[in-house]
């Protein structure tokens, strides 16, 4: 076999080592991603506010999936922002547009997520205020 090959081959270890990787990455996202924890905050107050309103499967499907669009949306931010702080540390057009749109992407999947939780929340909540 050449080494083209063997690098092919399935193992075991190469796949533990990559997960360490991404595991490094998410304690770089947290650490490094300032909004994060704003997201993550967000994310367990909705959890939260998901077991007290007792909502429905497909409403926790919804909510999850939301919740994670936003930690993705973050993540590629926080990449693309390293990146570009690496090989355009002095300013560019260019290298700000490239921030703009990514953080654009996660301003959607925010405002996607608030829709999300209106349609969920907000009829539970209105049903407990009127009680």
């Amino acid at each position: 076999m050449d080494s083209k090959e063997e690098k092919k081959q399935f193992s075991v270890s190469a796949r533990i080592k990559s997960a360490n990787h991404a595991w490094r990455g998410i304690g770089i996202l947290v650490k490094a991603g300032h909004n994060m924890w704003g997201a993550i905050f967000i994310g367990v107050l909705a959890v939260y506010l998901g077991f007290i309103l007792n909502i429905s499967n497909t409403e926790w499907l919804f909510l999850i999936f939301t919740i994670g669009l936003v930690f993705i949306a973050e993540a590629f931010n926080t990449a693309i922002e390293i990146d570009i702080n690496l090989t355009s540390p002095e300013f560019h057009p260019y290298a700000r547009d490239t921030k703009d749109v990514a953080a654009g992407a996660v301003l959607i999947s925010v405002i996607l997520s608030i829709i999300v939780a209106l349609f969920i929340f907000a009829p539970k909540i209105l049903l407990y205020v009127n009680m």
